[in-house]
């Protein structure tokens, strides 16, 4: 039988004020009470409400309960069963599924004649199911919320019934004032809340409507309980695209309006609420007119442009809803509820700028946090550097990638045709410190690269020679020395490192170039005399020290206080712990900014003199004198750049400056191909085996050696191939120089001729039906194909780096003309791409193209050059997996488990 309810609507409503939506009277029943979702919101909101809530249902939960601080509510199978108890009540909330909302209300208004309020959580229910619990609630005199919804709640009653509203503290959200919200957003209803008391406002009632296709209660309802409750002075409504709720309002108090979702005007599909899915005349942008129309006023308010009346703004930020109303309320004259508490600006507790300099507006300053989160941040201060969650690392890397669409690998997030702009010296500091070295960084590096090259009177040098003379590739070579240089042999300059971190790790100095008063770091440190002096004289020390202090560009306060140490302590600083300083002052900020390790800015020392062994190494021995590497003396290869001390040592000569730029190209675009090459998965293995868990028994030349024992003829010495192909096409011709653009060739006719001798091979091995064939090196992708004209992009970018700094390499052009020779004389059905591997080869074989032709450098040594060239650029890649697996790998997590192995016999 239908009940009498409130005048003036066709349809039954029993709210008259908002001030009944929510009251202390109330006595709630919540179906599923036990429920995922309600078993965390239904204690909040029994105790802010002081026990509002008599009973919950769940099937077969009878005899069970849900602690709350206040005491357990009990549950039940049905309502029935909990009437039947003595238990009584006028609402319902409902947490059920979709599929059994309809049921559950059923359930609850037959059961009980007095239910007053049906308030539904659930979202995704049915149209049909929410028509006929419409249908249900009508007949019944029954006012009915939701769905998809996060219920009601009243400040001034202290109350809340439903949903999370308030979050897990209503009590510090939702403060008592003076103005209404309706919101079509759950979690807004409570942002806003909190928003407003920035500017000192408050709240009476809070109504989440939700945004099913159907909502329940709507604005038409609000407004008249609004505009009958004395408490509330105005409103604030937060609505979004979809149905005509807000058309054609009553309303007799301020209103803030803010409209959302003009960017969903083009969806066909609803994203995010079901109901927000405009139809026609309901877009974001039509609602926003309506208000507009009603407030009278011709624009959106923005701080900027504060547009508004007495009668309210429309916003569309829900940032700028406070001030707002503040202006709006002004205008009525009427003050807010309470002094401002807190603003709207960002308070980040914590920050990091990762190095960048960013500009005044984004460079946000650091606020203290308040009790006892204040106390906890002091603590993670005090947790130097970064600290990484241990995870398997097979086939995965924090270091490295491949874009499988592009075959553009990165390191640490660069992308290695980036990392071509970059000296050699900057991407081996980059691939452990995460951070480029600025110009006085890369000066320091080369010192300190340089001074460990000549390897004269060295059993590392003896032992890569006696490989050498025995035939070895490049890489078992370089294996042989590296062996040598294990933890031993660089423990002063671990100590010393582990000695300076020890000493600074917990005093704010963040950038070494900075002034930093160290006089009570000097007071501890004697307590590391041995890690720090020399046991004896050591002429070479205090020069050595001389030579860092007075790098020009930059200073360190690690070389100052090394200084002031050794003087007070009447000693002579050591050589390690200058060399140490130099490579904690070049990886300190990348550690107090978190972005490496304590254990990486130790072992930094130890990285680098594998570095400069490696590239020491790949010259005879005969090019390691006393005072002297390749003819240059020591003193002079102090003011080389390492890429210059590279090439020195590959090619047994200086570089031009193009020459050099292309050698530093070709070192960038070998550094990394990914986590998934032989090269890496043989470093990773190396430190998987010896257990990162425990990273202090890593050995890091060791791990070196697994990534040079996974290199080989078919992986870092198949460069040459390319290189072999052009000699054989070129080495008969008059080219004296590949740099010159006036070769005075005819590169089409020898592309051509090329092509058809190709296309005669290819037609002979086919007919004789060998499909294993050989392939012209260098061009074509598996992955850059299919279209007219294929373009490797990697590729594309080299050739046009070259061309913007004017180096021509005729080998490359050549190339270019083979693709096209092969399509003219029909090898191949559209314009292969030239693949960066080709790159690789052009440069190098224009490197040595003179000395080739002058018949001072055999074929074979080419192929050594090419190989020596690969380790070089891919150990800087190398040298990241390494560290990286170190830090976040598992003990032996590179294995393949036994089931995934297969037998063949």
């Amino acid at each position: 039988m239908h009940k009498e309810g409130v005048e003036g609507y066709e349809y039954y409503v029993g709210i008259n004020s908002l001030s009944e939506l929510a009251t202390k009277e109330d006595r709630v029943v919540v179906l599923n009470m036990l429920g995922k979702e309600s078993s965390g919101v239904t204690p909040v909101s029994h105790v802010y409400s002081g026990g509002n809530i008599v009973f919950g249902t769940g099937p077969g939960k009878s005899g069970k309960s849900l602690p709350t601080k206040i005491g357990n509510i009990p549950c039940y199978n049905s309502i029935k069963e909990g009437l039947a108890a003595g238990h009584k009540f006028n609402t319902v909330v409902v947490y059920l599924p979709p599929s059994g909302v309809k049921d559950g209300v059923a359930e609850a208004v037959r059961e009980n004649p007095d239910l007053k309020k049906v308030i539904v959580i659930t979202e995704k229910v049915s149209v049909k199911d929410q028509r006929t619990i419409r249908a249900i609630c009508q007949s019944n005199g029954i006012d009915l919320f939701g769905g998809n919804c996060l219920g009601l709640a009243d400040a001034w009653n202290e109350v809340r019934i439903g949903g999370a509203l308030g979050g897990s503290n209503p009590e510090e959200s939702l403060l008592k004032g003076s103005i209404a919200i309706y919101s079509n957003s759950g979690n807004f209803t409570t942002t806003i809340a909190v928003y407003l008391s920035t500017q000192g406002w408050g709240t009476t009632t809070s109504v989440s409507s939700g945004k099913d296709i159907y909502i329940q209660y709507g604005p038409k309802e609000f407004f008249p309980a609004l505009n009958n409750d004395d408490r509330s002075k105005a409103a604030v409504l937060y609505c979004e695209p979809g149905g005509y709720y807000e058309q054609d309002l009553d309303l007799k108090k301020p209103l803030v309006a803010c409209v959302v979702g003009r960017w969903k005007a083009k969806l066909t599909k609803a994203c995010g609420h079901a109901g927000s899915l405009a139809g026609s005349g309901d877009d974001a942008e039509a609602k926003e007119k309506w208000f507009m129309d009603y407030f009278g006023v011709d624009g959106i308010y923005t701080p900027e442009n504060p547009k508004f009346t007495k009668k309210g703004a429309l916003v569309t930020n829900i940032a700028h809803i406070p001030e707002a109303l503040t202006r709006v309320m002004d205008a009525n004259g009427i003050k807010p509820d309470f002094e401002p508490t807190g603003n709207l600006a960002l308070k980040p507790w914590f920050g990091n700028n990762q190095g960048l300099s960013l500009p005044a507006e984004l460079d946000l300053p650091i606020v203290e946090a308040m009790a006892p989160y204040n106390e906890q941040i002091k603590q993670l201060d005090k947790q130097v550097g970064a600290q990484f969650s241990r995870e398997t690392l097979k086939d995965t890397s924090g270091a490295s990638m491949m874009d499988p669409k592009t075959q553009v690998s990165k390191i640490h997030g660069a992308s290695i045709l980036d990392a071509t702009k970059y000296s050699f010296e900057s991407n081996l500091v980059f691939a452990l410190t995460k951070q480029r070295p600025e110009e006085y960084g890369e000066k320091l590096a080369n010192l300190v690269l340089n001074m460990h090259v000549n390897q004269h009177g060295q059993p590392t040098l003896v032992a890569a020679q006696a490989a050498r003379d025995n035939g070895n590739s490049p890489n078992t070579v370089f294996s042989s020395a590296v062996a040598i240089l294990g933890k031993k042999a660089v423990q002063k300059e671990l100590e010393a490192a582990s000695a300076l971190l020890d000493l600074f790790q917990l005093t704010p100095l963040k950038n070494p170039s900075e002034d930093f008063d160290y006089k009570d770091v000097l007071k501890e440190a004697a307590n590391h005399k041995d890690s720090l002096l020399a046991s004896g004289e050591d002429p070479c020390a205090p020069k050595m020290l001389e030579w860092m202090s007075s790098v020009p560009g930059g200073k360190s306060v690690f070389f100052k206080f090394l200084s002031d140490f050794g003087k007070e302590q009447g000693g002579t600083v050591s050589k390690e712990a200058i060399f140490a300083a130099t490579w904690v002052t070049l990886g300190w900020n990348s550690l107090k900014t978190k972005k490496i390790s304590k254990d990486t800015l130790v072992n930094l020392s130890w990285y680098s003199r594998i570095y400069s062994l490696m590239v020491g190494v790949a010259a005879p021995a005969e090019k390691h004198q006393e005072g002297s590497f390749c003819g240059v003396k020591f003193e002079d290869m102090c003011g080389f750049s390492f890429t210059k001390t590279a090439f020195l040592s590959l090619m047994g000569r200086e570089p031009s400056e193009k020459e050099l730029f292309e050698f530093q190209v070709l070192l960038g675009l070998i550094i990394t191909n990914g986590p998934g090459t032989i090269s890496a998965q043989g470093s990773k293995g190396a430190v998987s085996a010896d257990g990162p868990e425990q990273p202090s028994r890593v050995q890091i030349n060791k791990s070196f050696i697994g990534f040079l024992t996974h290199t080989g003829f078919a992986h870092g010495g198949n460069g040459y191939e390319a290189a072999a192909y052009l000699i054989k096409l070129f080495k008969d011709t008059s080219l004296k120089d590949p740099a010159d653009a006036n070769h005075g060739l005819d590169l089409e006719k020898i592309a051509m001729d090329a092509a058809s001798d190709y296309g005669a091979y290819k037609k002979k091995q086919k007919e004789l039906g060998n499909l294993d064939y050989g392939k012209i090196p260098c061009v074509n992708h598996p992955v850059f194909k299919g279209k007219d004209v294929n373009l490797d992009p990697r590729e594309e970018f080299v050739s046009s780096l070259f061309k913007e700094k004017g180096i021509y390499n005729v080998f490359l052009d050549f190339y270019h003309n083979l693709v096209q020779g092969l399509f003219k004389t029909k090898v191949s059905k559209n314009v292969y791409c030239v693949n960066v591997d080709a790159v690789i080869a052009v440069i190098l074989l224009k490197m040595v193209w003179a000395d080739f032709k002058a018949g001072n450098l055999p074929e074979s040594e080419i192929e050594n050059a090419s190989f020596a060239t690969f380790l070089f650029g891919r150990m800087i890649g190398c040298a990241a997996e390494i560290d990286d697996h170190m830090n976040r790998g598992k003990n032996m997590d590179t294995r393949t488990p036994a089931s995934k192995c297969v037998y063949v016999g």
